[in-house]
């Protein structure tokens, strides 16, 4: 995911796809935490998309969990 993700386009994944892209954005956000430590970082606004999109990604996991569930 590179841009801010629609929710259509996380929706249409499955559970596991969602897991393993809630993965990739947790290891990006901690790498863009750890640049802006050392005062490498560039552009301040991919932080809050990834931010974002890990919102996005568990909403939607959260949601799939709980229609299994019913």
């Amino acid at each position: 995911m590179t841009k801010a993700t629609k929710p259509a386009d996380i929706r249409a994944k499955t559970e596991d796809q969602l897991a393993a892209s809630l993965l990739d954005l947790r290891k990006e956000q901690f790498n863009l935490r750890f640049q802006r430590a050392i005062g490498q970082q560039e552009g301040v606004a991919r932080v809050r998309e990834v931010r974002r999109d890990i919102a996005r990604v568990k909403t939607i996991l959260a949601e799939k969990h709980s229609a299994k569930q019913s």
